[in-house]
């Protein structure tokens, strides 16, 4: 039975009873108090809808705030098929709360910036993706058009032409954006933001790389090909000759084995398929061996000495040999004879440092930020003479954050540097305390 049948029937009802009631009185007391009591009966229930309606007219005027009234007769059918409907209404309100909430925080989340505009590329919203791309501040920009808020000739003229199909490549506020607006709705366009400042500098450390290593590579070979070239010219040299041609060879072919496997070095650490192998390092034992070996290549014209007060580490042996060999060497290469230099491994409640101290020739502060750099060098023809290939520090930066390790560089002028090597607490076992 359908709802309407429902409301008028009972309403039908009442008023047949009203009437007859009213053609009873009239048959027993007369005429005349039959259509009073017919009068009376169909006002009363014409007062009552009338109340009803009322009420229900006051609710529909403040629905949200004011209670659902309650009903009689056939207004009860009506206010439970409309609070059937404001409740549905509300579970249907709240779940697109909901997913509209979602959305946001979705869009929140984009590494991508989201701009959505109107037809006339007015802001609407945007997520905080967008707002660092392209410098908008929602709750100061929205209403305000996108080609007022950015001001690059290059996005302009993207508006005017209309060549939405293409993206634009884009710089603004020191970085490389790709941008690229999207039709969307009848009177909606997006308008999407990809940066690429980190990918392009990537790029460019790459190409950098290629050339540096390409640059280190021609020296020494240009000098084993110019010696190999008189050799088959002059096949009849003095022995005197020929031995400082191959000495001199020997040293290139060195020089570039050297750079080689530090390039070799570079890619395993930075490869995910060379995961850390963590073991208990014994921390005296590697810096005296690396001690050693630093008063070897002093060949006497240095005093290094070594401190050891701090715990042992969990970390990889080779791997943190290789980074300290590199920042002692350093320190012997570039120290004058009779210098000073100080090995120190010590410890405090942040974790354990090791420390790298020499009265050597010191670095410009313009440098030190540069020096852990792929084939940076202060001094170039300094670099040469001690056969440095550029990597070691960029080897030790990355042994370092393969350690959660931090490198922080200190030096003057003509007075020395000191490399100090800070590792958390996390990485040390034990308490071991000693002097050598």
């Amino acid at each position: 039975m359908s709802p309407q049948l429902l409301f008028w029937i009972p309403a039908v009802l009442r008023l047949v009873l009203c009437l007859a009631g009213a053609g009873v009185i009239a048959f027993f007391f007369g005429l005349v108090p039959g259509l009073a009591a017919a009068v009376l009966g169909v006002g009363a229930m014409m007062v009552t809808h009338l109340h009803y309606l009322f009420r229900l007219s006051s609710w529909l005027d403040d629905s949200g705030q004011s209670r659902l009234p309650d009903g009689w007769g056939a207004w009860t059918d009506v206010y439970a098929r409309l609070y059937r409907m404001r409740r549905d209404d509300e579970k249907n309100q709240t779940e697109l709360a909901e997913w509209l909430a979602r959305f946001r925080q979705a869009m929140s989340l984009l590494p991508d910036g989201v701009v959505i505009m109107d037809d006339v590329l007015f802001l609407e919203w945007c997520n905080p993706a967008a707002q660092q791309h392209l410098g908008l501040k929602l709750d100061r920009d929205k209403g305000m058009r996108v080609t007022n808020l950015i001001r690059n000739p290059a996005f302009i003229d993207y508006i005017i032409l209309g060549r939405y199909e293409q993206p634009l490549t884009l710089a603004l506020h020191e970085r490389k954006l790709i941008v690229q607006i999207i039709p969307f709705e009848n009177r909606r366009q997006i308008l999407v933001t990809h940066d690429v400042t980190e990918s392009e500098r990537i790029d460019m450390m790459r190409r950098d790389f290629v050339a540096n290593a390409s640059h280190e590579l021609r020296t020494p070979l240009t000098v084993i090909n110019g010696f190999l070239e008189i050799a088959l010219a002059q096949p009849r040299l003095d022995e005197q000759t020929r031995t400082a041609h191959l000495t001199l060879m020997t040293e290139q072919g060195q020089r570039m084995q050297n750079l080689i496997d530090d390039m070799l070095t570079l890619t395993r650490l930075e490869s995910i398929d060379y995961p850390l192998r963590s073991e208990v390092v014994r921390v005296q034992a590697l810096l005296e061996g690396i001690a050693g070996e630093a008063r070897a290549l002093s060949a006497g014209k240095h005093e290094i000495t070594l401190a050891v007060s701090g715990p042992d580490l969990k970390g990889n042996v080779d791997e943190l040999r290789s980074a300290f060999t590199n920042l002692v060497t350093n320190a012997v290469r570039y120290t004058p004879a009779d210098g000073r230099i100080m090995l120190r491994w010590e410890s405090d409640e942040r974790g354990a440092h090791f420390s790298v101290q020499d009265t050597g020739i010191g670095i410009s502060p313009e440098h030190i930020s540069r020096l852990t750099e792929r084939f940076y060098r202060v001094d170039k023809s300094r670099s040469r003479e001690t056969q440095g290939t550029g990597l070691g520090l960029a080897i030790v930066r990355h042994v370092l954050l393969r350690h959660h390790a931090t490198l922080d560089i200190q030096s003057v002028p003509d007075h020395g540097s000191t490399f100090t090597v800070y590792f958390p607490a996390t990485q040390t076992i034990g308490d071991f305390v000693g002097f050598k």
